[in-house]
C-alpha cells in the first residue's frame, strides 16, 4: 500500500498545534499599570452603592452644565454623587462646593471627600470625589466620567484644596 504525501495535511496539523499552544500561554497584566491601579481603587471601595454609582456613570461624556447621562460636568457629577450616595445636597458649581467643605489635608482624605482644582487660574474650576489610595472619580472634559490618579503631576500642579462635606 502506497500513501501519497498531502502537503495541506501537514499545514493543517501544524496550524492546529499552533492554535492549541496559544491557549496554554499564561498572560499577566502588569499590576502597576494605570488601569490596574484604578480598578484596584474601585475594588477597595467600602460603599457598594458608590461602586455601582461610579460604574453606572463611567464613560458618560462631559457636557458643560450637563446633569444627566446625555452629558455631565464635574460639579454636576459631584452634586449627584454626594446627593445619591451620602444624602448631602451641595451647591451646583464647583467654586461654591469648595466653599462649603470642611478642609482636610490630602493625606487624611476618606472615601467620598471632595478634591478641587484650578486649571484656569486662581479660582476653583474643577471637582472630583476621592476614592482611596490616591484615586478619585470625576467628569473629565476630554474623557468623560473616569477614575483618575490624583498623584499625577498634571493634577498635583493644579490641586487647590480638599475636604469633606459631612
Amino acid at each position: 500500500m502506497h500513501t501519497t504525501f498531502k502537503p495541506y495535511a501537514f499545514y493543517l496539523v501544524a496550524l492546529v498545534l499552533f492554535l492549541s499552544s496559544c491557549g496554554t500561554r499564561k498572560y499577566t497584566v502588569k499590576s502597576d499599570t494605570k488601569g490596574a491601579k484604578a480598578a484596584d481603587a474601585m475594588s477597595n471601595l467600602k460603599s457598594k452603592p458608590l461602586y455601582r454609582f461610579i460604574t453606572d456613570w463611567t464613560g458618560v461624556r462631559y457636557r458643560f452644565g450637563g446633569l444627566d447621562k446625555g452629558g455631565i460636568d464635574c460639579s454636576g457629577f459631584a452634586y449627584l454623587l454626594e446627593k445619591e450616595i451620602y444624602g448631602v445636597t451641595l451647591p451646583r458649581i464647583s467654586r461654591d462646593q469648595a466653599n462649603v467643605i470642611r478642609k482636610k489635608d490630602i493625606d487624611n482624605l476618606k472615601e467620598g471627600d471632595l478634591v478641587f482644582f484650578s486649571f484656569g487660574g486662581n479660582d476653583v474650576d474643577h471637582v472630583g470625589v476621592y476614592l482611596n489610595n490616591g484615586f478619585f472619580v470625576h467628569a473629565s472634559t476630554t474623557r468623560g466620567v473616569i477614575v483618575d490618579d490624583l498623584t499625577l503631576p498634571a493634577y498635583q500642579k493644579v490641586f487647590v484644596k480638599s475636604g469633606s462635606v459631612n
